[in-house]
């Protein structure tokens, strides 16, 4: 499993990337979350206050 996030709903607030415990999402003009380094702790999900992330 991995988070992903639903760029159309993503307004970039920054939230998932502060929550994030291990920095594997980055803000551009929308969340990019590294698959590489995303451990699947579902924080970034419970985080988005716009429910963009989900885990897949």
């Amino acid at each position: 499993m991995a988070a992903v996030v639903d760029k159309d709903k993503c307004t970039a607030c920054g939230s998932c990337v502060e929550a994030c415990p291990v920095d594997a999402i980055k803000l551009d003009e929308k969340a990019t979350i590294d698959k590489d380094n995303c451990i699947d702790c579902g924080t970034c999900v419970d985080e988005c206050p716009e429910e963009a992330i989900s885990l897949d």
